[in-house]
């Protein structure tokens, strides 16, 4: 009789984990289970497929409901000027342009005007120094044909003869900010899935095992995506081509770290126990606390991302929710499953046979472990030490990145505003524009004039006793200059008595994203701390441990930041650190990061209820030790696709992360951890305690030793 047909053995079971392992392991489970996935994948793909055309990329819908400049965004589309996004056409020569190139402009205006005869184009405008002209083409911003416009305007306005042509302004950008996404999905996803291919032919060494995490990790990513579909057709939540872009990423990431613990746990288990259901069950019984644990905590802190005021920001978080909540369910399902269903000969051609050693007990991780207990208090002082160094490094470091600066390569939108700001007021293209009571005008006006760096205004209409005001000022959009305007502006014409004037246009709009982000860390970075504190109090009925367990990994975090703004600015060169990066990586690395953690610390309090917490340590990370490095570097290299992206945002959110996590995986969980746990000994356990040799260890167990290296 084979290994696959021998009875299956008695194991304990104890509470809802051993319930749960013992419901999934059963011996025709495995084929339901299957069959359930299947029905689940034909039902969900046509609605994953339709999630980018949900997607909304329009800096008014990233905004809180109670933005000043939204509001005036809302009395604009009243006017019916709030759909209208300006492009504009710039000419420029050096040596100043000459009357063709003047006659140059004044065709393409022609032609622009019978070719959108609908719109309403600003005549063509020379600049003082002779050297530029423009005009603006306000274009709708609705359907795909707003896309299309930009594209065919670049055509029909193309330079030659060395004169400079190019299109900018709000509607250039725009369309550049959005293009850069073109695809990107699907690029990501192929990326992802690449990397995790060949990461787990490294790890496993089989030519068959790699695909089964692999195939799982598509069903969540299938699903995923057509739940957060669902999100935003039932519930009008926001989704982006940022967000949903990182959902492969976190998916393919989290799903095979979530595989590499539980099949590390399997492989294990298939040399204590002959047949390979019980070897399963008791795999995951064993292993479902800390993939659940690990799960919840990055769940949890997602959604914490509900109280967010961007509403950007606020859509990350069901999207990354649902995402980690597919690869938990499929890996604790249907990665079982599938296992089962291929038996021991998956592992080929490293079977883990019944009664075989796992391993030599004095590998790397034994010796990391060794070196660690022989001097706790030094390691985790230096260690310690050197993190913080490491983070001093965001001290003083610029949190904004301005349009110019956001592209990994310079777009012709970029290009332009640049010629514009050479020979006109640097606010040309993108004015600010102020609302107020139409009973206050003179009041206003003169409040206008007076506020620091106005160049110009004029009235743009009125609506509903609200009159609308163009105003042009002195400084490159979105920057800090330009902010700084933005602010001087409002607090001159809110001191307007009975005027009820406010601010907006779209450096108003990326004003109020800014502060909103600011906001949005005072209040969700706290949240997160105190949240994942509380699960691992919970998972390790402590409180010493937990609390040193989140203050390491913050400190991590810290570091990661402070060593990636030194790569950022001195060898990459970029001009700031991107504001939405400090809020997003915290998240990221404290709720993923702390997994590597809780999945050490789980088996340590495991193996200290039987031999005492020093004992415990060093058993914990010798047997955990290649596993988790495994996934620290799978998930870390995940997120170092995002530096594909043609956005520096996504690029340094990516590096921040993967560096985060390998400094985690490395050196938090490798040294400084394991060092304080051993230095406090049992206290670490405080208030609860430990079972320590309350109980012997069951004698139909192997002893625990490294895992296979």
């Amino acid at each position: 009789m084979s290994t696959e047909d021998t009875p299956k053995t008695e194991y304990a079971t104890s509470g809802l984990f051993g319930w749960f392992a013992d419901l999934v392991t059963r011996r025709r489970a495995k084929w339901v289970i299957l069959a359930v996935w299947l029905v689940i994948m034909a039902g969900v793909s046509p609605f994953a497929a339709q999630l980018p055309d949900v997607e909304n990329n329009e800096t008014a819908e990233w905004l809180p409901s109670d933005a000043e400049s939204l509001q005036v965004h809302q009395i604009e589309q009243q006017l019916g000027d709030g759909d209208v996004i300006p492009a504009v056409v710039i000419y420029h020569r050096d040596a100043g342009l000459t009357d063709d190139d003047l006659a140059r402009a004044e065709t393409d205006h022609q032609a622009l005007t019978e070719r959108y005869s609908y719109l309403d184009l600003s005549p063509v405008i020379e600049s003082e120094d002779g050297n530029a002209a423009m005009f603006a083409v306000p274009l709708r911003e609705a359907g795909d044909e707003f896309f299309d416009e930009i594209p065919e305007i670049r055509d029909l306005v193309s330079q030659s003869g060395g004169l400079d042509v190019q299109v900018t302004g709000p509607a250039g950008f725009f369309v550049d900010s959005v293009e850069v996404f073109d695809g990107i999905e699907t690029t990501l996803l192929i990326v992802s899935a690449s990397v995790v291919a060949v990461l787990l032919l490294v790890i496993y060494r089989s030519p068959f095992l790699w695909a089964v995490p692999l195939l799982v990790v598509g069903f969540a990513h299938q699903t995923s995506s057509a739940m957060i579909y669902g999100f935003v057709q039932q519930f009008g939540m926001t989704a982006n081509s940022q967000n949903t872009g990182l959902l492969p990423v976190l998916v393919f990431g989290v799903g095979t770290d979530y595989a590499l613990l539980l099949i590390a746990r399997y492989r294990e288990e298939l040399r204590r126990h002959l047949d390979t259901h019980v070897a399963m069950a008791s795999a995951i019984r064993r292993a479902f606390p800390a993939i659940l644990a690990s799960a919840g905590t990055t769940i949890i802190g997602l959604l914490i991302l509900l109280f967010a005021d961007l509403n950007a920001t606020r859509g990350l978080g069901p999207i990354g929710a649902a995402g980690i909540f597919s690869a938990f369910l499929a890996m604790v399902t249907l990665l079982p499953a599938v296992l089962l269903i291929f038996g021991r000969r998956i592992f080929w051609p490293f079977v883990p046979h019944y009664g075989s050693e796992t391993g030599s007990p004095n590998g790397i991780w034994a010796k990391v472990g060794g070196f660690v207990s022989s001097r706790p208090r030094p390691v985790w002082v230096a260690t310690a030490a050197l993190l913080a160094v490491l983070a001093t490094g965001f001290i003083g470091t610029e949190t904004h990145l301005a349009h110019e600066d956001a592209f990994r390569t310079e777009p012709e939108s970029v290009t332009g505003q640049k010629l514009l700001s050479a020979s006109f007021p640097a606010g040309t293209s993108q004015p600010a524009i102020v609302a107020a009571d139409a009973g206050s005008t003179s009041d206003v006006e003169a409040a206008i004039a007076n506020a620091p760096g106005v160049v110009a205004s004029e009235p743009r209409g009125e609506v509903d006793s609200i009159r609308l005001y163009s105003v042009t000022l002195d400084a490159e959009p979105n920057t800090r200059a330009a902010f700084e305007r933005i602010e001087s502006l409002r607090e001159s014409v809110h001191a307007v008595p009975d005027a009820n004037a406010i601010v907006g246009g779209q450096d108003a709009m990326d004003l109020d994203v800014a502060e909103a982000n600011a906001r949005d860390r005072l209040v969700i970075i706290p949240l997160v701390f105190v949240v994942v504190l509380a699960i691992l109090v919970v998972l390790l009925r402590a409180l010493v441990a937990p609390l040193i367990m989140v203050v390491t990994s913050v400190l991590s975090y810290l570091a990661a930041l402070g060593g990636s703004v030194l790569i950022f600015e001195h060898l990459l060169g970029h001009a700031a650190l991107d504001d939405q990066v400090i809020l997003l990586s915290f998240v990221f690395l404290v709720t993923l990061g702390i997994d590597y953690n809780i999945f050490l610390m789980s088996r340590v309090r495991e193996e200290a209820d039987r031999r005492g917490t020093v004992a415990g340590m060093l058993t914990g990370l010798s047997v955990t030790g290649g596993v988790i490095t495994s996934a620290g570097i799978v998930l870390a290299a995940t997120f170092l696709v995002l530096l594909t992206f043609p956005l520096i945002m996504m690029i340094q959110l990516g590096f921040v992360v993967a560096f985060g996590l390998l400094i985690e995986t490395m050196i938090v969980r490798s040294i400084l951890l394991p060092a304080l746990t051993i230095a406090l000994g049992d206290r670490v356990w405080w208030p609860g305690g430990l079972r320590a040799l309350q109980k012997k260890p069951d004698s139909t167990v192997r002893p625990a030793c490294a895992l296979d290296d």
